[in-house]
Formats: C-alpha cells, sequence, structure tokens
C-alpha cells in the first residue's frame, strides 16, 4: 500500500515538471519573433535618419546661401551671361514671380554652358507696382543716376565672350547696368560683348550702339530682343529663338 503511494507521488511529480517545461519552451518560442520585429523597425529608422540626414547635407544652410548661388555661377566655361531683371508687376504679364530677363539669360546659360552674374541692386528701393517702377526709372535715367549694385563680380579676365541682358527702361540701359558698364570697364576691353534685351515692344532698342559706346575696346556681336510676353507665355518660342540666335553666333 505504500509503495503505491510513493509510486502514484513519483508519477505525479513527473507529470508537473513535463507541464512546466513546456510553458518555459512556449515563451523562449516567442521571443526571436519579437525582436526581429523591432530590429525590422531599427533598420527602417536608421534608413529613414540617414535619407533625412543626406537631404539636409544637400540643402544650403540659410536663405543667403541660396541667394548667392542664384546671384553669381563661376565654373570652368570661358563665357559669362550678366544679367539684371524684375519681378512684380510687368507690363502685359502681370504679377511675375521669374522676371522676362531672367528667363531668356537661363536659355543662354543652359545652351552654352556659361557661368552667370546677376546685376542685383545694393539698396532694392525699385517699386513692385509697374506704373511706379516706370516712374523710378525715368527719373534715374533724366539724373543719368549710378545705382550701385551688390555682389563681387566674377574674375572677368577668365572670359572671351561675355552676354549681358536687361529689360529696356525708357529706350535705354537701366542705369544700374551703366554703373556695371562704367566699374568694369577695364575687365570688358577686348572681350566680345553680346547685349540681348526683353521689352514689350521697342525691340533691341539701341542696346549694341549704346553698348559699344561705353566698351569702344570691346566688339559687339548681334544682340537679341525678345517680348516680356513671350518669355512667361511662350517658353519653347523663347529656347528656339535662343538656339537659334546662338547658332548664327557660332555656338
Amino acid at each position: 500500500m505504500r509503495k503505491s503511494v510513493i509510486i502514484s507521488a513519483v508519477l505525479l511529480c513527473l507529470l508537473l515538471v513535463g507541464g512546466c517545461g513546456q510553458t518555459n519552451t512556449g515563451t523562449d518560442t516567442a521571443t526571436p519573433k519579437e525582436e526581429t520585429t523591432l530590429a525590422a523597425e531599427t533598420t527602417e529608422t536608421q534608413e529613414d535618419t540617414k535619407e533625412s540626414e543626406s537631404t539636409s547635407d544637400a540643402l544650403p544652410a540659410d536663405n543667403h546661401d541660396i541667394e548667392d548661388v542664384a546671384e553669381s555661377t563661376s565654373g570652368s566655361s570661358d563665357v559669362l551671361v550678366v544679367y539684371f531683371s524684375r519681378t512684380g508687376e510687368q507690363y502685359g504679364v502681370g504679377v511675375i514671380d521669374k522676371g522676362n530677363t531672367a528667363i531668356v539669360a537661363e536659355r543662354i546659360t543652359e545652351q552654352t554652358g556659361a557661368d552667370t552674374f546677376e546685376i542685383l541692386p545694393q539698396e532694392d528701393y525699385y517699386p513692385y507696382t509697374y506704373d511706379e517702377l516706370t516712374d523710378i526709372a525715368k527719373k534715374e535715367l533724366n539724373d543719368n543716376a549710378r545705382p550701385a549694385y551688390a555682389g563681387e563680380v566674377p574674375d572677368l579676365s577668365q572670359y572671351s565672350t561675355i552676354f549681358i541682358g536687361a529689360p529696356v527702361w525708357w529706350g535705354d540701359w537701366p542705369m544700374i547696368c551703366y554703373t556695371f558698364f562704367e566699374e568694369n570697364a577695364d575687365g570688358l576691353a577686348g572681350k566680345t560683348l553680346v547685349p540681348f534685351s526683353t521689352h514689350a515692344g521697342s525691340g533691341l532698342s539701341g542696346f549694341d550702339s549704346k553698348l559699344a559706346g561705353v566698351s569702344p575696346d570691346s566688339t559687339v556681336g548681334t544682340g537679341l530682343a525678345i517680348k516680356g510676353m513671350d518669355a512667361q507665355n511662350d517658353p519653347d518660342g523663347v529656347r528656339e529663338d535662343v538656339k537659334q540666335w546662338l547658332s548664327g553666333l557660332g555656338y
């Protein structure tokens, strides 16, 4: 009788031990699955972080850097595009985000691989509205003003050809362009200077002869005139006009 009780107790203990072992095995089996999911989430987070850091590294540090990039590019080209352009309310096209002359300058740059320099006013007092802007432009012309421009002009000695463009203001170059011509007279001497204009109907408006007058030691090439309305509304036509013009100049 005592032996039967002992045997029964032993068997009961064995059954209890086997049940505990199965429970532990089930818990251990779930752990690798959780670790795999966590590892996958961690990898995705690291990849997202790397992508974000890479994108941030590609951006300029601040808006000033963005403006610097827009104002001037200098590389290995022997061609430079210099231009003055305005945004805001413009005749026949309304309010614009990119200036007419800037658009033409971009077309020249993309087809020649030229470097660029944008003439920006040191003190931008030019009005946003068209009528007020024309009043200021006329006053500058009558006063024979020489508004200062901002930024450092690239070393002109590295360029053989310089394209120079601006909107026509009262049948003439904007006065700030004369500031550029006169302050860089020595650097422009001996170069081939090629004018281009944007206008509302006055064409090149003597840009070529006026440029020859202020840069007598330079060779002035055949200019191009593009209507402001076309610059804004007919990009393919302007691209083709620039292409044909440049072809005639040997580009």
